[in-house]
């Protein structure tokens, strides 16, 4: 870990898991209490995305197994979403299904058109235990769904079918030979 890594940022950079590690393929615990080992997640989260060049990350992409997730995403419109969820619920995804383009911090050196909707609404509450609603759309509303995923152990290949999926697990491959399927 490398403190003070990005400038402006208290938070310590974590190594990233990658596809294989059984902590990105099972769902997160729950977070049951609220302080400042929390907010340090937190901040380590936004220092490991921003070194990454993420726009969004979950607790579990830096072996963490908790649901709490950091984001820092334009939407369609070019407006900035930035901010954190702990123990969120996706409980609307609607409007149109987009076929897009979707990349992951886990999966290096891959990206395939996945399916997802349009339109997003996740709840849950920030570092203090107090509630937040998001909401989003177009792009942002890809990154919520993303990273939701991710908390209950699913990585974006596991929503592609045949030969999308093959390219995805083999471009991984490529990069870290120990990346299973």
């Amino acid at each position: 870990m490398h403190r003070g890594s990005i400038p402006g940022s208290s938070g310590s950079v974590r190594p990233l898991r990658t596809l294989g590690e059984q902590v990105l393929h099972a769902a997160c615990a729950e977070v049951t209490e609220f302080g400042a080992e929390t907010a340090r997640l937190v901040e380590d989260l936004f220092a490991s995305m921003y070194a990454a060049h993420g726009v969004g990350l979950a607790a579990n992409q830096v072996g963490v197994p908790l649901r709490i997730f950091v984001y820092d995403c334009p939407d369609d419109e070019d407006r900035r979403h930035l901010g954190h969820v702990v123990n969120p619920r996706l409980v609307e995804a609607g409007g149109a299904i987009v076929r897009g383009p979707e990349s992951c911090l886990s999966l290096p050196g891959a990206e395939a058109p996945v399916p997802r909707h349009d339109l997003a609404v996740v709840e849950g509450v920030d570092a203090a235990g107090a509630p937040v609603r998001i909401e989003g759309s177009g792009f942002f509303a890809r990154c919520l769904q993303h990273e939701c995923d991710h908390l209950e152990g699913t990585v974006y290949p596991d929503r592609l079918a045949g030969p999308r999926r093959r390219r995805v697990l083999r471009a991984v491959r490529r990069r870290v030979p120990r990346a299973q399927g």
